[in-house]
């Protein structure tokens, strides 16, 4: 049996790491861990790990999970703050909790006391990108800014949840990487890490760190893993609906376009990109994209470089975005 690893296409830089765990006979989940940890240490990707986009308040922080298929047991870490390692910190979780999801200042308590290295996350190239969002008013640090900066919360959130709505760098303001593999063994394992929406609220956590949502693996079935707008995955159990679809008999590609479908019941005024990579049981290399020239990467043990290949496009023209013209109730409609 020969392994395999497919992973978005910003998974390129580690994906032959990945391979060879799987070469020198290592695990499926050895490998995604592999992988993922090249891109979190990637100062070019400001959608992951060190270098990522930060939050409304300056703050980068990181949510990761991990999930084996070999008995379902599965890590994830959200909000973490002061570290790079976040898809090595989902692992203890896994390895060594009775827990699976730890957050904020619990999951930088973990990290101290398994001794991962600190690491001041943001790089000037990141801040510089976040303060182009906010204007010189809004972002010079002074307390009364920040006042003015928190009474707009809603109005930039709302601005940079389109992906009409780029960085500098010409980037959508939300991205994650995903890791999927099968090793010789027939086990199967995803990792997903991400440094969330870009000048997102303080504390929210998308799809990344939520099993079933950003990440789903079984052995029986296949595995899966999103990137986009986690919102929209969390709500529709994504990740999770992909696998249970290929339970149900469904083809890899009926299941990537089923759980695509289902993102377009939604009555979402934010609604934008969602993408999957997903395998089979057999190892089949699958990946679908609400939008035109999106691509993944697949590679197996025989192949000397990766392969970067379409994914199948599934448009939401479906989704309901009416909620952006409902008025908002006033204080004596919401508290009668």
């Amino acid at each position: 049996m020969t392994g395999i690893v497919v992973a978005s296409a910003n998974g390129r830089i580690g994906i032959e790491a990945a391979v060879e765990v799987l070469r020198v006979g290592g695990s499926a989940m050895d490998a995604v861990v592999a992988g993922t940890r090249l891109v979190e240490a990637n100062p070019d990707d400001h959608t992951v790990g060190y270098s990522g986009l930060p939050n409304l308040l300056g703050e980068v922080e990181l949510d990761a999970s991990v999930m084996d298929g070999r008995g379902l047991r599965a890590g994830s870490v959200g909000a973490l703050q002061g570290y790079q390692d976040a898809i090595d910190l989902a692992r203890t979780v896994m390895d060594e909790l009775p827990h699976v999801l730890i957050g904020g200042e619990g999951a930088a308590r973990l990290a101290r006391e398994t001794g991962l290295q600190p690491k001041d996350l943001l790089t000037p190239e990141a801040e510089v990108i976040w303060r182009s969002r906010l204007g010189e008013e809004a972002a010079d640090g002074s307390d009364d800014s920040s006042r003015r900066y928190l009474s707009s919360i809603r109005e930039i959130v709302a601005r940079t949840a389109s992906d009409a709505e780029l960085t500098v760098a010409g980037e959508p303001p939300h991205g994650t990487v995903n890791f999927l593999a099968r090793d010789r063994h027939g086990d199967i394992a995803a990792a997903v890490s991400t440094s969330g929406w870009a000048w997102k609220y303080p504390g929210r956590m998308g799809d990344s760190p939520i099993i079933g949502a950003g990440n789903y693996a079984d052995n029986r079935w296949g595995a899966a893993a999103c990137t986009g707008r986690g919102e929209m995955a969390q709500r529709c159990c994504t990740a999770h609906s992909v696998v249970t679809f290929m339970r149900f008999g469904m083809s890899l590609k009926d299941a990537l376009t089923t759980a695509m479908t289902d993102l377009a019941q939604l009555d979402d005024p934010y609604a934008s990109e969602m993408n999957i990579v997903a395998i089979d049981k057999d190892g089949t290399p699958g990946a679908a994209s609400t939008t035109e020239g999106k691509t993944f990467v697949m590679m197996t043990e025989s192949m000397a470089a990766p392969e970067e290949r379409p994914r199948m496009v599934v448009p939401l023209d479906g989704v309901s975005k009416s909620t952006l013209n409902r008025p908002r109730p006033s204080d004596s409609e919401s508290n009668p």
